[in-house]
């Protein structure tokens, strides 16, 4: 069948289309989206801004008319960090179906860590062993855990490249100082959860997945995207350090010319750079593997499990 799976995240709306059937690998048939950066439209109480609405809703509109051109049987509609964090949440979801037509999921941040573990594993399979999934959004990190399809552990933090750009880099490039103090906070932030992580076991595979880890892995030299999904990609911890220093003295023209870097995320490469570090230093790994599935093939992949359970009940 035809699915349409319409991602709201932090940074970028995302409608992928995709033909999926029970036992194969979902093959994308169509991609639509826009920059939203949601992260970054919210007011000093940490509401969704009038002009974050707008353009919510506004792509949404646009996605509902893309999904049933491209023959969309059924449309997958989910948000994560950006909306499940306002102080508006519900009233921006009330207008997004008043105006689009949409009912968009909440996901929480537990269940954004499951279900892109799901899809690392489906992706890796049986013989990753116990696996351990990092994922930087626009607004939160998301790690996961554990030996079979669904983790261990699953949690959620908010350290997502937008957010901390917001944070830490809205007035421009911070000082030698307060980078220091950024890094201290992500450090301790991931800290507190990496015993629930590793108490059960080290990873046997550790791996990465979503936009900043795949630009990250291509500024230290991974392969390009159009190499295809089947190339294995890895990111490097002495080669990410090696960098850090360098992406900091850069200005966002000279971001922008990195491979790998989309003009409209060149401010959010450091912070991202950092929880990046921070991860694999704290979880003691050298290296990530990349993954090309991250949490919107997690959602169809859980979509066909229940499909399948329900035609093996008929």
């Amino acid at each position: 069948m035809r699915l349409g799976v319409l991602d709201i995240g932090s940074n970028t709306g995302h409608l992928l289309v995709v033909d999926a059937d029970a036992g194969a690998a979902p093959l994308p048939a169509f991609s639509f989206k826009e920059p939203l950066r949601l992260a970054e439209h919210l007011d000093a109480d940490g509401a969704v801004t009038r002009r974050g609405i707008d353009a919510l809703a506004g792509f949404c509109e646009a996605a509902v008319t893309v999904a049933a051109e491209r023959g969309c049987e059924e449309t997958l509609a989910f948000a994560t960090s950006a909306v499940r964090d306002s102080v508006n949440s519900d009233a921006v979801l009330a207008e997004v179906e008043e105006r689009a037509g949409v009912h968009l999921q909440v996901l929480s941040g537990e269940d954004e860590a499951r279900l892109t573990f799901l899809a690392v594993r489906r992706w890796f399979g049986w013989s990753a062993g116990r696996l351990t999934v990092f994922d930087i959004g626009g607004g939160s990190l998301e790690i996961a855990g554990g030996p079979d399809e669904a983790p261990d552990v699953a949690t959620s933090l908010p350290l997502g490249a937008a957010r901390m750009a917001r944070l830490w880099f809205d007035g421009g490039r911070p000082s030698d100082e307060e980078i220091a103090r950024l890094r201290l906070q992500i450090r301790a932030d991931i800290a507190r959860v990496a015993g629930q992580i590793l108490r059960p076991g080290t990873p046997d595979r550790a791996a990465a997945t979503s936009k900043t880890f795949r630009s990250l892995a291509r500024i230290c030299g991974a392969a390009p995207s159009a190499e295809g999904p089947l190339v294995p990609r890895t990111l490097e911890l002495d080669a990410l350090r090696a960098w850090i220093p360098k992406l900091v003295e850069m200005d966002p023209e000279e971001l922008a010319l990195l491979p790998g870097v989309s003009p409209s995320r060149t401010h959010q490469i450091v912070p991202g750079a950092l929880v990046a570090e921070a991860c694999m230093d704290i979880f003691d790994l050298p290296m990530l593997e990349i993954c090309p599935w991250a949490l919107r093939e997690g959602v169809i992949l859980e979509r066909l499990d229940q499909m399948s359970i329900v035609g093996g009940r008929g």
